[in-house]
């Protein structure tokens, strides 16, 4: 069935990559039936190759049939419009986005209440999301008897903490337990926060006037304190903007002081999914240099916040650095939608459905369209039950694992109609960092008949 399209495609790629070939049609009608031992059969090579292509759905050894054949046999693409870019066409080079120079603290709210279990648990997840610092959230009005004990117990875990509270009880205790920063510091505790052997972050006294960070700046220098200075960002409607001017002014002022910004106060209070908030405000901490930031993960829309963020300042950091837009590095953060679609068109897809021989299903999710094919027909439209009905008035009777897989396939092909994204069948929908593998029903056949026959 695929062999027009196939001959097709790779036409064009030998002619732009260079290279012959022959196209060898083994007689399966699903790739997905393909197998190792299938093709050792029915394969016949009678000149001269460097190497074997098969396509990406056969599962199974492949040494063997390179060992019989002797040139080696890969796997390409499972969708054979995806060759050019198997053979490097349309493509880059992946971008190193090992580097990164802004620091993130991850702050645990209403720590006091969590048990120390729970505790331990939040913070090693949000170190395997990329966070640097701890960040202990206290309670204002509530003093926290076991705070010494809870940064003992996280830095014994091997993290860094920080203590954000103006308790100075609370802030001591933290302190002499090992906590390296205190969140913050104004004009109400620089007296004695400005003699403590740790670094602190300096606030202005009132946050829309940031000359008012002054007086409290004047007695850190005075005391020999260590600091950064966070001129705070406001919630949109509450002087957003206004405070993105502040930060660069602060930046002009203090060339050379180290700035944090707390970014909570956008994605936690901005009613969209955070992963575009935080690559804008990556963008913004790289281009003035702050250095460090302060992220929660609280509300649903940024429960993966900490995550997305590691991710937004290394692909920062490779921009900026290497003076290119922040674009085809990787798409890790394009989770509703997908970075390309590609569509077969109308005329390809009943091109398909007239070679079909066979009652297996076919599904396509193309032109706001679920599309649904075998030999007995070819149903398509925008709603999954209509297509499913008019299916099975056709094709007879479904087995109930059989109508569940096509209710599962349709479902995901619907989504991605919705969202704009690219379904293939048997295949996870791509979700950015946040797609989960998938043992599609193909995998778990291959697997079976493995099981059945461990020859293959």
């Amino acid at each position: 069935m695929a062999e027009p399209a196939v001959r097709e495609v790779v036409a064009a790629v030998s002619s732009d990559v260079g290279f012959d070939y022959e196209i060898a049609v083994v007689g399966v009608s699903v790739a997905a039936l393909l197998t190792p031992a299938l093709v050792e059969r029915r394969l016949q090579v009678a000149s001269h190759f460097d190497r074997a292509i098969l396509p990406g759905w056969c599962l199974g050894d492949l040494d063997r049939l390179s060992d019989r054949f002797g040139i080696p046999f890969e796997l390409g693409p499972k969708d054979i419009y995806d060759l050019p870019v198997f053979f490097g066409q349309g493509t880059r080079q992946p971008p190193d986005l090992s580097a990164y120079d802004i620091e993130i603290l991850a702050e645990i709210n209403h720590a006091p209440r969590l048990p120390k279990p729970e505790l331990r648990r939040a913070a090693e997840e949000y170190r395997r999301d990329g966070a640097d610092v701890i960040d202990l959230g206290c309670e204002p009005g509530r003093q926290w008897a076991g705070v010494a004990d809870a940064v003992r117990s996280l830095i014994r875990d091997g993290h860094r903490v920080s203590i954000d509270s103006f308790d100075r009880r609370e802030v001591e205790d933290a302190v002499t337990a090992g906590a390296e920063l205190v969140l913050s510091c104004n004009g109400s505790n620089v007296e004695w926060a400005s003699r403590l052997p740790v670094e602190l972050v300096a606030i202005p006294d009132d946050p829309k006037r940031l000359d008012s960070i002054l007086p409290t700046l004047e007695t850190l220098l005075e005391n020999g304190a260590r600091f950064r200075i966070d001129p705070i960002v406001e919630p949109i409607g509450f002087g957003f903007a206004s405070s993105l001017v502040r930060y660069q002014e602060a930046r002009n002022r203090w060339p050379d002081v180290e700035l944090m910004m707390g970014i909570g106060n956008l994605t936690e209070l901005t009613e969209v999914d955070s992963a575009g908030p935080n690559m804008l405000l990556a963008g913004i901490c790289q281009e003035l240099r702050i250095r460090s930031v302060l992220t929660t993960q609280v509300i649903n829309w940024c429960r993966s916040a900490v995550k997305e963020f590691d991710l937004a300042r290394r692909i920062m950091r490779h921009s900026i650095s290497k003076g290119v837009p922040p674009k085809h590095l990787g798409g890790d953060l394009v989770m509703l939608r997908d970075p390309e679609i590609r569509d077969r068109g109308d005329e390809e897809l009943k091109r398909l459905h007239a070679a079909i021989k066979d009652p297996n299903f076919r599904i396509f999710g193309e032109g706001g369209e679920l599309h649904l094919m075998n030999r007995d027909g070819y149903w398509h439209g925008p709603d999954p039950f209509e297509v499913f009905d008019h299916a099975l008035e056709h094709s007879g009777p479904i087995d109930a694992q059989h109508a569940f897989y096509l209710g599962y396939e349709l479902a995901k092909a619907a989504t991605a109609i919705s969202l704009g994204k690219r379904y293939v069948q048997d295949a996870p929908l791509r979700w950015g960092f946040l797609t989960r593998p998938e043992t599609s029903a193909v995998e778990r056949r291959h697997a079976h008949r493995s099981d059945a026959d461990p020859a293959g």
